[in-house]
């Protein structure tokens, strides 16, 4: 069982930045690659970054690449840096935990576990 908490969201105007945070906990944390994924209300959850276990390999969506960045520096914490925010990023930020692939992916049923979620706004 993994337990994981988002923070860092806010209100932050077009251009600013906010780095997210997820905590987790639990065990065997080093093998589960991690994925940030948001969702806008009556849509599905996208995938935005991930961060492999094995090989700490990153992968970003396209709308996020060059102005995200997502990092891990130790098994319980894995960070969002966003940078150059703009309003459409404006969403509920989620992380989740992978304990059964090789790679980290986009595609949400492979996520075991999930956070609560973290509000990001960017207002133009």
């Amino acid at each position: 069982q993994v337990q994981l908490v988002e923070s860092g969201g806010g209100h932050v105007q077009s251009g600013g930045s906010l780095r997210l945070s997820c905590a987790l906990s639990g065990s065997g944390l080093n093998y589960y690659n991690i994925g940030w994924f948001r969702r806008v209300p009556g849509n599905d959850r996208k995938g935005v970054s991930c961060i492999s276990s094995t090989d700490g390999v990153t992968n970003y969506g396209d709308s996020v690449k060059g102005r995200f960045t997502i990092s891990r520096d130790n098994v319980t914490k894995v960070y969002l840096q966003m940078d150059d925010l703009k309003p459409e990023d404006t969403a509920t930020y989620y992380c989740a935990a992978d304990q059964s692939h090789y790679y980290c992916s986009f595609y949400v049923p492979d996520y075991d576990y999930w956070g609560q979620g973290t509000q990001v706004t960017v207002s133009s």
